[in-house]
């Protein structure tokens, strides 16, 4: 993406997904979406945003945008209705597999002190440090170590799994279950592994392509 560019649309077969450019301030970026948007009135009502990509927003900066896109110029964030329909269901949202539900993708490495939450699935292509924490409604998958601290399944989802290239947590929970890493350091996994609930308890194997 250029730097002056800091807001583009990515069209979908499932609607649109807006991206936003992970170097720019949060203010050029919400600037350039208005102005954008005020050029295209007609052509952007009505149509579905699926996702927000690239630059990581606080809950505040996510709220301001959707609310631009939805109330101001009539667009749809699909996640909105996600949630709607589920109130309406009256129950919890089960995510089984990144194919279902919201995913948000973090394209960077977290550090000690970073702390991220979604009601979906996350997505984290980078290493998660010790000191840093996510915590998702749906599953977790880290494209790279898990050193730190990961709660899938927040909302009481037991089905749902946290998966890693190197799975080696200071702390793991998946809904209301813990586990931690073991204490020696020669424990370092050298496959992709796979953490989810199983005769009531946490339990790791190795990841395979197949369904459990």
């Amino acid at each position: 993406m250029d730097l002056k560019n800091y807001v583009e649309f990515k069209g979908t077969k499932d609607g649109l997904v807006l991206l936003l450019n992970e170097t720019s301030d949060f203010e050029s970026i919400k600037r350039q979406l208005i102005e954008r948007l005020e050029k295209a009135k007609n052509f952007f009502e009505g149509a579905k945003v699926k996702s927000i990509q690239g630059k990581l927003l606080s809950k505040n900066e996510e709220d301001e945008i959707i609310d631009i896109i939805n109330n101001k110029y009539g667009m749809i964030m699909v996640r909105e209705e996600i949630k709607s329909s589920a109130a309406e269901k009256s129950k919890i949202e089960v995510f089984e597999g990144l194919e279902e539900g919201i995913t948000k993708f973090v394209n960077s490495t977290l550090r000690s002190g970073t702390k991220i939450e979604f009601e979906g699935n996350l997505v984290i292509i980078g290493d998660i440090n010790p000191g840093a924490e996510v915590r998702a409604h749906g599953n977790i998958v880290v494209m790279g170590v898990l050193r730190g601290i990961a709660h899938a399944g927040a909302n009481g989802n037991r089905k749902a799994f946290v998966t890693a290239l190197k799975l080696i947590p200071t702390q793991l929970r998946i809904a209301d279950y813990i586990a931690r890493s073991p204490d020696s350091n020669i424990f370092n996994p050298k496959y992709p592994e796979i953490a989810f609930i199983k005769n009531d308890m946490i339990v790791i194997e190795p990841y395979l392509t197949k369904k459990r």
